[in-house]
């Protein structure tokens, strides 16, 4: 069994310094319209933490294309603050941030991950509190972060 109890990839993201841009251009190469930019929400709602610290300032700008059954392209750019997006651009520049699972059980998964090698670094409610994720560095043997996404 795997380390998650999937193998289904539901999203593939980019870290990008410029998403308007960026997403004209996905948009003009996927032959679709541009999806709307929306933020990664207040913290009185994400409570996103960092590094196991609250980041109350931390944030993005994000845009979604459904490229394909239950796939999504997201581009993220970053608000200038310390996170795990910020952090990435800073370091690598942009490119291939993370892939996503849709899972149960969060905690759960935290655990089997952290046993896996790959430790939490970003956790928060999504903008809406209609879910959470989490963010784990997984770059030293997947060569990127997975991202765990519990719709609630």
């Amino acid at each position: 069994m795997s380390v998650l109890g999937t193998n289904v990839v539901t999203q593939v993201a980019l870290i990008v310094k410029d998403i308007e841009a960026t997403k004209q251009k996905y948009a003009e190469f996927l032959g679709v319209e541009a999806p709307p930019t929306v933020t990664g929400g207040d913290y009185a709602v994400t409570g996103t933490t960092y590094k196991g610290a609250p980041a109350p300032k931390a944030g993005c700008k994000l845009a979604f294309f459904n490229v394909g059954g239950n796939l999504m392209l997201e581009l993220i750019e970053p608000n200038g603050e310390q996170s795990t997006w910020q952090d990435f651009l800073d370091e690598k520049g942009e490119g291939l941030h993370h892939i996503a699972f849709n899972i149960k059980n969060t905690d759960e998964k935290i655990a089997a991950m952290e046993k896996f090698g790959a430790p939490l670094v970003q956790r928060g409610k999504y903008g809406d509190a209609s879910g959470e994720y989490t963010y784990f560095d997984a770059t030293k043997d997947l060569k990127c972060y997975i991202e765990l996404l519990e719709n609630f």
